[in-house]
């Protein structure tokens, strides 16, 4: 017994409490089950590792940034801010977690308990009627982190192997529920491509999709609108979120002041520096560890998804993945893209004025992944069925919800203290609602959640029965 514990002492503070190294031998034991030739088992391991490492690296540049400004914003005016933004709340979370003192591989441990549970679901599809399996790994790892948290918020006492595992089935279930609920949708889209979305919008894309035929009509499309060009400049995800951080942050500067600043930030802003040069360069600089954080996501995360997609092919043949949601950007006009992005721009600036006019407690900070990919996804599907009128009006709304929905929860789970929230419309609106009823109802909370989330697929059944599973190849 001596032996197994001071065995899993050394691999819990060199292994466990190291997310860059776990990260790294969950993917090797993925290559090794897979049989990967041993140069490519070596390459993805080493990828794996310096990718977190460049994740932490963005992280850590980002706390050092945007923090300080935050931070004077609740010191002077009393005003808390957060960016509503996936890489900022997993930062946030990240933050949170290390003032618990919970190792950030935590979140991993319950990823794998999550992945693991939507396989079972997809193996027992004709009891659970699921169907998808979610495998955007880049999102899972936001999600889960997220989870984490709320999970964390509403059971201090489960901040421990359970909650592991209580997390872990929280995560796997809505992936494969939420996933699944977009397999219709999805298909009339790409006229039956074969894959879902497992992203951070789908519940917007059913809403979409049922909403979207009774607001307009699909021939009157965003494809015979004629944008102008120089909107295409925001499908450049650099160029966007500069164009953000500057309009945003640069405010956010002025209004605090130059005085105010170089006292909070001397190293950074000597007397020999303009103040213009100054809120120039400090506003880019969000840019450059945001694109340092998402190139070490993308790394480490190919490379994850790319164990877990080869052991699901082999476990689950004739599964429907859930992928990215930029996968049905393709199927549709650039322009619907564009006009989902500045549309649900638009609802999101008038609900941030509108936290301003009203005094909110909480001060929202558009980020670019909510902004542009949620919008532009929901403007996808809604042109589909609905047209230009519907895919305005659809993602419109969604901006607003956004925003209010995000100081909701930037507010209830206590993350606006670290500067950031998930800000995804999945994450505004029914993560919320889940942790609320967590907190409340403790333990019958979970029951319900879960029991909530099974029954979605087999209402789902009952409407598609002849043809739910024909794309499954052994049904």
């Amino acid at each position: 017994m001596n032996v197994f514990m001071q065995g899993f002492t050394i691999f819990s503070n060199n292994i466990l409490t190291h997310p860059e190294f776990f990260v790294g031998l969950i993917v090797l034991i993925g290559y090794l089950l897979l049989r990967k030739p041993f140069h490519e088992t070596l390459s993805g391991f080493l990828k794996a590792i310096v990718g977190y490492m460049l994740l932490n690296v963005g992280a850590g540049g980002l706390v050092s940034t945007f923090r300080p400004l935050l931070a004077g914003l609740n010191d002077r005016f009393h005003l808390n801010a957060a960016v509503i933004d996936p890489y900022f709340g997993l930062n946030a979370v990240n933050e949170g977690l290390k003032t618990l003192n919970i190792a950030v591989s935590f979140t991993m441990i319950s990823l794998l308990i999550g992945f693991v549970w939507n396989i079972v679901l997809v193996l027992f599809r004709k009891q659970t009627k699921i169907r998808t399996l979610f495998v955007t790994g880049h999102i899972m790892v936001q999600q889960a982190t997220t989870i984490t948290w709320i999970v964390f918020m509403a059971f201090p006492q489960f901040r421990n192997t359970t909650g592991a595992i209580i997390i872990g089935l929280l995560s796997g279930t809505y992936w494969a529920v939420f996933s699944n609920l977009t397999v219709e949708a999805t298909q009339n889209l790409t006229e039956n491509a074969g894959f879902a979305i497992g992203h951070q919008q789908m519940i917007g894309v059913w809403v979409a999709d049922k909403l979207a035929g009774k607001l307009g009509k699909p021939e009157d499309s965003v494809e015979n609108k004629k944008l102008p060009g120089w909107l295409a400049i925001f499908n450049d995800n650099v160029v966007a979120t500069s164009i953000l951080m500057l309009v945003f942050f640069g405010i956010i500067m002025v209004v605090l002041g130059e005085p105010y600043l170089r006292k909070i930030d001397k190293v950074n802003f000597p007397l020999t520096l303009a103040f213009p040069t100054y809120i120039f360069s400090k506003a880019l600089s969000f840019s450059v560890y945001m694109v340092v954080l998402m190139t070490g996501v993308r790394m480490f995360v190919a490379e994850l998804t790319e164990s877990f997609r080869g052991i699901s092919d082999k476990l689950l043949p004739g599964a429907m993945p859930g992928v990215d949601c930029a996968a049905t950007y393709g199927f549709t006009s650039p322009n619907a893209v564009t006009f989902g992005f500045l549309c649900g721009a638009i609802g999101q600036f008038i609900a941030v004025a509108g936290l301003l006019i009203f005094k909110s407690p909480i001060m929202i900070i558009p980020g670019f992944v909510p902004l542009f990919f949620d919008n532009a996804t929901i403007a996808v599907f809604a042109n589909k069925r609905g047209g230009v009128k519907a895919a305005a009006i659809l993602t419109f709304a969604q901006g607003v919800i956004q925003v209010l929905g995000g100081a909701i929860a930037a507010s209830m789970f206590g993350l606006y203290k670290f500067g950031g929230w998930h800000g995804n419309i999945d994450f505004d609106t029914l993560w919320p609602v889940m942790g609320i009823a967590m907190k409340y109802l403790a333990i019958p909370g979970i029951v319900l959640c879960l029991v909530f989330m099974l029954v979605i697929p087999h209402l789902q059944y009952r409407r598609h029965k002849e043809n739910y599973f024909a794309h499954m190849e052994e049904e």
